[in-house]
Order: structure tokens, then sequence, then C-alpha cells
């Protein structure tokens, strides 16, 4: 077993020692117990993964998801310019038609 120290915000660090203290184990045991039940199965690591990727996304990801969603927005902003152009356009030779006729 692997020992480190660990921060966790005191509201939880003192229910893992009344925890500890209520089954006269050490805090580290509670802990490994805690990590052992919470990642026991594939499931629930996938599960967790998938909400640390999202909570903290990995170095340059929120890079990559900022530049996507600056393309998308941009893609989205041209494509509406182009359908105003287009409708501009329209307008323009329906009002020229309108004038060519006698």
């Amino acid at each position: 077993m692997v020992k480190f120290t660990v921060s966790i915000p005191s509201k939880w660090e003192q229910y893992l020692k009344r925890l500890a203290e209520d089954h006269q184990v050490g805090l580290d045991k509670v802990m490994n117990e805690l990590c052992t039940w919470a990642f026991s199965n594939s499931e629930s690591k996938k599960q967790f993964e998938l909400w640390l990727d999202d909570a903290f996304p990995p170095p340059g990801e929120a890079e990559d998801k900022a530049r996507a969603a600056g393309a998308r927005e941009r893609a989205r902003e041209e494509e509406a310019e182009e359908e105003y152009e287009e409708e501009a356009h329209e307008d323009r030779d329906y009002n020229e038609d309108r004038e060519l006729r006698p």
C-alpha cells in the first residue's frame, strides 16, 4: 500500500474520523475501504472518470473544447450570414424583375 497525504474538507474529515472511531479502526483503513467500495467495479470507475473529466478536464482538453465551441459558433454565424445574403439577393432579383416589367 502506498502512503501519502490527502487534504479533505473538514466536514468529511470529521465524518470519516467519527466512523473510524465508532468502528475502532484507523482513518487510513476507512479511506482504503471507501476507495475499495467506490472503485470495486468497472462501471463505478468509468462513472468517476467521466465525472472527473467533466469537472476537471485534462490539460489541453478545455482549450480544445473552447476552440471547438468557437468553431461551431463561427460556422453558425457564417451560415446565418450566407442565408441573409441569399435572401438579400432574392429580394434584389425580385425587385429588378418587377422594374423590368412594362
